[in-house]
């Protein structure tokens, strides 16, 4: 345990006072404006007043117990030197609200203190902001094949290219390869000006930022050069065997039955593949069977498989994309 907690004090009236040692973290913990802990405040109906190096926490029992714990995590990071964002405060409060009966995962400590799964490369760190993305995070490093199923803005893709980036600064792989199937192009490619990388980068656009976060520009822009990062239209992946490689198929939705299996059956030596996509958004003609529904039906319980699942509370874009996806489900649903 972390030694920033150097007194602590209840009273009959749901108060808490914690202090944190380091007053240099202080700003930092507390956010611009206290936009951090007013955040806290807000999603967990508590009150927190600073004074000093001191935070007296007041509310109910159970929801200063959760503030205090999200502090205590919080103010860990910035020992450690890493930043904290808003977004991470949200992520943190995510997880502790997760009930006791879902405290499954190895990061989320009954009543203590709650530590993330981490995908840390050279430039960036990226750290869980949902139970559900701790979960697949950690699924990387234990399956050979991971698919990554729900809506937009849960951080399916950006979390795949933050493990590949990871792997290949380690030295654990000899090259990414990125795959998107060209659906609105009818995978016939020929007619769009340009080599093959100007032809499919309209579709694979966001696997590039993805990777220009994880990875320096001009890192990103060599190893696409020498090909240890290659993009690829999944109509070319047909024949060949990938070793040595992380592998991501983005917007497999989008893929025929045969398409997925083309591609499943790529898996070289020393190989990791990572499928995401959203059963909600399929463009293929009208009654052509999905093969990543179709996959993840026929692998659930296949050893080495992992299917990780998200929903519209995973959401980790604004927050109106959160209410827009639940709204859209609600309509299917009827």
């Amino acid at each position: 345990m972390s030694k920033q907690i150097s007194d602590q004090k209840h009273n009959p009236s749901n108060q808490l006072e914690i202090a944190f040692e380091d007053n240099k973290l202080l700003s930092q913990l507390y956010g611009e404006y206290d936009q951090n802990i007013a955040l806290i405040e807000q999603r967990l109906q508590v009150k927190i007043t600073p004074r000093g190096n001191h935070l007296m926490l007041e509310g109910p029992v159970g929801e200063i117990d959760q503030a205090r714990r999200i502090l205590q995590s919080l103010y860990e990071l910035l020992e450690e030197g890493k930043s904290v964002a808003i977004g991470d405060v949200d992520g943190l409060i995510r997880m502790i609200q997760t009930s006791d009966a879902q405290l499954h995962l190895p990061s989320m400590e009954r009543g203590g203190r709650v530590r993330m799964a981490q995908i840390a490369t050279r430039k960036s760190t990226i750290v869980a902001r949902t139970p559900a993305q701790d979960a697949y995070m950690r699924a990387f490093g234990q399956n050979d094949l991971t698919f990554g199923i729900g809506p937009a803005g849960t951080g399916k893709t950006y979390l795949a290219v933050a493990y590949a980036a990871s792997l290949l600064e380690r030295g654990d792989i000899n090259r990414i390869i990125l795959s998107r199937p060209a659906v609105e192009a009818g995978e016939r490619l020929g007619f769009l000006p340009g080599d093959m990388k100007d032809k499919v980068d309209p579709y694979l656009r966001p696997l590039y930022d993805a990777l220009n976060d994880m990875m320096f520009p001009e890192n990103v822009e060599r190893s696409l050069t020498s090909g240890i990062i290659e993009v690829a239209p999944l109509a070319f992946m047909r024949g060949r065997t990938l070793a040595n490689a992380l592998v991501i198929l983005d917007e497999a939705q989008n893929t025929t039955s045969m398409q997925m299996k083309m591609f499943l059956t790529r898996m070289g030596e020393n190989s990791r593949m990572i499928v995401t996509g959203d059963p909600t958004q399929i463009d293929l003609p009208p009654g052509q069977t999905s093969g990543l529904v179709e996959a993840v039906s026929l692998l659930r319980g296949v050893e080495g498989v992992n299917i990780s699942s998200f929903t519209y509370e995973d959401v980790v874009r604004h927050p109106l994309v959160a209410r827009i996806v639940r709204a859209y489900d609600k309509s299917h649903a009827k």
